[in-house]
């Protein structure tokens, strides 16, 4: 079986057995069985058939752009956020709907059930005062309503998960979204409302942002990178009323890694001067030297300067491994941008904060202290890191 076929066939069997027994619940204790295809398996560039690609810059256009692109292979709405309650408990949050063609063309048929766009969501609470971490997936059709995205306004859900545009509000800011976040599991939930503070970011050249230095291996991507957040995390049986503060990704793709990237360590950091940063690097197979290095740096205004590989450097500072799975990852990093006067490290708020599900990566909150030019500078953030299995 060739190896486009072969992954196609492990992400319907992932996707075919969560509905085939209407299952919704991933454990957040017990460890996955096998291994299932990983992210960078679904991301490889080997099938990308006649879906459309990101080739070249062009101009993003809103409300229409927050939807789906369903022409393009893979796609994500990824909220992540530090929180914290009244009583000072802080909490980190996951929520994010991912979205994969199995066709280039749509299908079409006699049943309602047709369709040719799988649906999985995410979603994770890190506890940090008591050091617990809680997650679940879920997949669906996009077909009968179960899952998908909309514009005007905005909507995106799975089964009763879902980010919705909540009442518009005279914000001080271009392409301004407010959304109410929901989303239940028997253990914990989250009830949110995020509202941005600053204008959109576009990420690489005015959205358009490679991977690697093949063209077509690139993505359509944007972020609000400083949301206000308000409302309610469900642990343990209790409620805590909780704000802080989120950050929002929309990416869309079809061909993302070359044949010699392994995965990905991707950085959001929000820090106290109110400016921000995105960072990834995609990591090659052999050589650390030939890693693909991007970002961008927001300051206060807003201004975006990017940034590449040459402008900043990333150095793990210790290790983590896991008892689930046994997959060793970094914990700890060290950021140096010289020529941008930026000097951080980033530090887990809790080193478990693995993801056990069909996919197996590493999502976490994160905490941040350093210097930006002449200031001293905390902050927090997210980190994901793929590929480590």
């Amino acid at each position: 079986m060739s190896k486009p076929i072969n992954v196609a066939v492990r992400w319907l069997v992932a996707a075919g057995l969560a509905l085939s027994f209407g299952c919704s619940d991933t454990s957040t204790n017990e460890p996955a069985a096998g291994r299932g295809p990983s992210i960078t398996d679904i991301l490889s560039t080997d099938d990308t058939g006649s879906y459309r690609r990101a080739t070249r810059p062009f101009t993003l256009r809103f409300p229409w752009d927050h939807g789906a692109h369903p022409e393009f292979k893979h796609e994500w709405w990824y909220f992540t956020g530090n929180v914290v309650s009244k009583e000072g408990h802080r909490f980190g949050y996951q929520f994010t709907l991912f979205r994969s063609a199995l066709t280039p063309q749509p299908r079409t048929g006699p049943s309602a059930w047709t369709t040719n766009q799988i649906y999985m969501g995410h979603l994770a609470v890190t506890d940090v005062n008591n050091g617990s971490f809680y997650h679940d997936e879920r997949f669906a059709r996009g077909a009968m309503g179960l899952a998908g995205v909309t514009t005007e306004p905005f909507r995106a859900w799975l089964e009763d998960w879902s980010a919705i545009e909540a009442q518009p509000t005279a914000l001080a800011c271009n392409e301004c979204l407010r959304l109410t976040i929901t989303a239940v599991h028997r253990d914990f939930r989250i009830a949110i409302t995020v509202a941005n503070n600053k204008p959109m970011v576009r990420h690489g050249v005015n959205g358009w942002s490679q991977k690697s230095e093949t063209p077509t291996n690139a993505s359509y991507y944007y972020s609000y990178t400083r949301m206000t957040t308000e409302g309610a995390i469900r642990v343990n049986g209790r409620d805590h009323s909780v704000s802080g503060l989120s950050w929002f990704d929309h990416e869309w793709s079809t061909s993302f890694l070359e044949s010699n990237h392994t995965g990905w360590d991707w950085f959001s950091l929000q820090l106290s001067t109110d400016s921000e940063l995105m960072l990834f690097r995609m990591r090659d197979r052999e050589r650390a030297a030939r890693d693909y290095l991007s970002g961008s740096f927001i300051d206060r205004s807003g201004g975006v300067t990017p940034l590449a590989g040459n402008d900043f450097e990333i150095s793990a500072l210790a290790t983590w491994k896991s008892l689930k799975t046994g997959i060793i990852y970094p914990s700890g990093w060290r950021i140096e941008a010289p020529g941008h006067g930026l000097s951080l490290t980033v530090s887990p708020w809790i080193n478990d904060q693995e993801i056990t599900s069909t996919f197996r990566y590493w999502e976490g909150a994160v905490s941040v202290k350093g210097r930006l030019g002449e200031q001293d500078v905390t902050g927090s953030g997210y980190v994901e890191l793929t590929g480590y299995d």
